[in-house]
């Protein structure tokens, strides 16, 4: 057994220290750059993701009853990887089985271990950027940071927010209670880590990594194995990242089911069935309200840890730059075609307008500006794509074509040219109950709203943040209280 805590306690020393301070710091450069990750990095990365394609995923000593895989093809990349697949109940065993050597080590052995996996994968970034772009539609650059550094670093803040929380106190004390003119009480105390259970970690289809790094790597960190289980069409980022974990673990003397894969099918995913076993002591998502409701009923004594779906709002009330906040907004707008829990639905403004460094503009002018922006900005197809993407899914488009309906469209959604892609649809929408802003339409569907005034706006901006606001729990506690 190597000693990785040693070889990687600088770096886990540095990420705590950044965790206490808050301040900017990352081992993981986000720049895809061959000065950064080597000369061959980027070709290296490209043919290992080929390699991939139209192959069955290897992942030695993974429990398999059959093969699966039908992701996506946004870029239109069809990837046929076939990954295993077997049933909640085998998977379940197994997990349970690799746990008791897992919780019983310390802290440092597992932090070790996990700080190699993401040094692993952070040299494997352009593998895992071609990965996340061709499943999840996003562009490039983009899915080389989201899916690579920024997902590692998020990996990392775990570890070290878990390695903190458990190194925090003594494990060990000799306690003594004077009593007077009587020898004093002694007691020789010690304290064990004690880990919940297994965590099934349920990812996305548009941030696999990015979303499921912390929940996965703090299940890990606190003594959990974990099963995961990615959305059915974005399989490959979270199936690479689990087989380098497995790889590490199998070197270090571990069982590599601490960590298991549990993939599957559009129209035959297991994850109900998996929760409904109640065998699951921790539950990490990220995606609809809907389905995290339906988690938070069924999900037994399991702590369900959410990112949920939710409505975010510009509310416009005046500027000293109306170009740059036109071209700020546009950019918002188009963005992975609005595929982000942080993509802007709702642009609040008030009926009679706003004072800007332009003079007075008023609805009417603030809208034809985003929208002549957001034309400038996506003029040519090529950059239209770098900066929309595609979509994954093809449900969204469903909602892009009902949300045609929803009121006067001031800018019809279009193709860029690349892939399955779809541009910002704006669309000016009747201030009224049960309103077409009321409710998430995800995706690159954005609707103006006017107000009657600015104080309006701010509140009905305040309003609609109170109940359909993002929903995230902390990745901590994972130890048993």
């Amino acid at each position: 057994m190597t000693n990785l805590y040693d070889r990687h306690s600088v770096l886990l020393a540095r990420a705590v220290e950044a965790l206490r301070t808050r301040a900017f710091w990352t081992p993981f450069p986000e720049v895809p750059s061959g000065k950064v990750y080597g000369e061959t990095a980027k070709a290296e990365g490209l043919a290992a993701f080929e390699a991939l394609v139209g192959k069955a995923f290897d992942m030695p000593g993974h429990p398999e009853m059959r093969r699966v895989g039908r992701e996506n093809a946004p870029w239109g990349k069809a990837l046929s990887i076939s990954y295993p697949a077997n049933d909640p109940a085998t998977l379940i065993a197994a997990s349970q089985k690799a746990a008791d050597k897992w919780a019983s080590v310390d802290p440092e052995t597992r932090a070790g271990i996990l700080l190699e996996a993401l040094t692993r994968l952070n040299a494997m970034s352009f593998l895992i950027g071609h990965s996340t772009m061709h499943t999840t539609g996003q562009a490039f650059p983009m899915a080389f940071q989201a899916g690579g550094p920024h997902a590692q670093d998020r990996g990392l803040e775990a570890v070290a927010a878990a390695y903190s929380e458990m190194t925090g106190s003594a494990t060990a004390v000799t306690w003594e209670k004077p009593q007077g003119k009587h020898a004093p009480i002694t007691l020789e105390k010690r304290w064990r880590i004690m880990p919940r259970g297994v965590s099934l970690m349920i990812g996305c289809q548009t941030f696999p990594n990015w979303n499921g790094y912390p929940g996965l790597f703090a299940s890990l960190a606190t003594g959990n194995t974990v099963i995961v289980k990615p959305h059915p069409g974005a399989i490959l980022p979270l199936a690479l990242s689990v087989k380098v974990l497995r790889d590490v673990l199998a070197e270090e003397g571990f069982s590599s089911d601490v960590v298991l894969l549990a993939a599957d099918e559009p129209g035959a995913e297991v994850t109900k069935d998996l929760v409904e076993t109640q065998a699951f002591s921790i539950i990490d998502y990220t995606g609809s309200s809907v389905f995290a409701a339906w988690l938070r009923k069924n999900a037994g004594s399991a702590l369900v840890f959410t990112e949920e779906t939710g409505v975010n709002s510009i509310t416009i009330t005046g500027t000293d730059d109306f170009a740059g906040m036109c071209d700020n907004i546009a950019f918002s707008l188009s963005l992975y075609s609005g595929q982000m829990c942080t993509s802007p639905q709702n642009i609040y403004v008030p009926q009679g307008g706003i004072e800007t460094d332009a003079g007075h503009k008023h609805f009417e002018d603030v809208v034809s500006g985003i929208v002549a922006a957001v034309d400038r900005l996506l003029s040519d197809g090529a950059q239209a794509a770098s900066i929309c993407g595609a979509i994954a899914n093809a449900s969204t488009f469903e909602r892009v074509e009902k949300a045609r309906q929803a009121g006067r469209v001031v800018r019809e959604s279009r193709e860029t040219g690349f892939g399955s892609s779809a541009t910002p649809l704006l669309v000016v929408v009747d201030d009224r109950e049960g309103g077409p802003e009321r409710n998430e339409c995800f995706g690159p569907v954005s609707f103006f709203i006017a107000c009657a005034d600015a104080h309006d706006a701010i509140a009905k901006a305040a309003a609609i943040a109170t109940e359909k606001g993002r929903s995230r729990q902390h990745f901590m506690p994972r130890m048993a209280p």
